[in-house]
């Protein structure tokens, strides 16, 4: 098999470890764009190519965590990972890690590690790579890699819900709460939610957002009320649709460009939380993007008509 054979047919591998090192669709693809540079500029014929290759995908991904890290800290308002609505990368032995490690709770979780935590906590507990293997690709001896494990997992285990959903609770509870939103209504929506659920966005300073969580029962319901009775008026699209191996959903404007992709957790029979991504830059992987400033402004204009109206 040559090298690009080889590279490409682990290339889906290499992106799902950087991505959940890195929490950045754009910043994981360079680092695997800068692993197939490295791999094909060397003339070391590794033993193992799988090892080998993500040995360099992971070094390359904690350089840029490590550089990340600062420009998160400075971040306007809530910064959550970019979305991934498919992942090509399957493993049918690992497939539930895969899941829970890709979904926006877990990639928040791993935030609290440090770069060499967050990287040995995905190659072992997710991917299975022995601790042999781990200590070659982060430079650390083998002692040291369990006991960064040890901390990764007690750090992780802290932040995990006390009661957490299964499949196909999770599924059948986004599945209610598309169907409300869609529909406008406010009842069935606010049986689905905890009474401390949040509702969080994510514009970066570059979309319209909420400035602060919104919490609590009342006020999350009152927010979603808002929002699906500009549904309407703006044309807008809900789609239901897997985020990050998660039940989740996209809005759409009138030309099927992407607003909002929105992920939802589920805890003890309620949603807990419902994550906004509106940050534009965040969202051009997936394909073209709306203007939410214009439609926001648009919306604005109209609810002022309709007060002059009804005076």
């Amino acid at each position: 098999m040559s090298r690009t054979e080889e590279f490409t047919e682990l290339r889906p591998l290499l992106f799902a470890i950087a991505y959940r090192i890195l929490g950045s669709v754009s910043e994981a693809e360079d680092a695997v764009q800068e692993t197939w540079l490295r791999y094909v500029s060397t003339d070391t014929v590794p033993r193992n190519t799988k090892s080998f290759l993500s040995a360099v995908v992971t070094r390359i991904a904690i350089d840029v965590l490590r550089s990340a890290r600062v420009r998160r800290e400075e971040y306007t308002g809530e910064w959550f990972p970019e979305p991934v609505l498919d992942e090509v990368y399957e493993d049918p032995e690992r497939s539930a890690e895969l899941a829970d490690s890709v979904s926006m709770a877990a990639l928040l979780l791993l935030e609290r590690l440090s770069p060499l935590e967050r990287a040995v906590f995905v190659l072992h507990e997710v991917f299975g790579f022995p601790f042999a293997d781990i200590a070659t690709a982060v430079d650390r001896s083998e002692s040291a890699c369990r006991q960064l494990a040890v901390r990764a997992r007690r750090h992780m285990e802290e932040g995990r819900p006390r009661f957490e959903a299964d499949r196909r609770e999770h599924e059948e509870l986004a599945a209610r709460f598309v169907d409300a939103f869609r529909e406008g209504d406010v009842d069935g929506l606010r049986e689905l939610l905890a009474a401390d659920v949040q509702m969080i966005g994510d514009g970066g300073g570059k979309a319209p957002a909420f400035a602060r969580p919104v919490s609590g029962l009342e006020n999350v319901t009152r927010a979603f009320d808002s929002f699906a009775a500009m549904l309407p008026a703006a044309n807008l699209i809900i789609e239901p649709h897997e985020v990050n191996r998660q039940p989740g959903m996209i809005v759409r404007d009138p030309d099927r460009k992407v607003l909002t992709v929105m992920a939802i957790d589920v805890a003890d029979g309620r949603i807990q939380t419902v994550r906004a991504v509106v940050n534009p830059d965040k969202l051009a992987h997936l394909g073209p993007v709306a203007d939410a400033w214009a439609i926001h402004r648009s919306l604005a204009e109209e609810r002022r008509e309709q007060r002059r109206a009804g005076r």
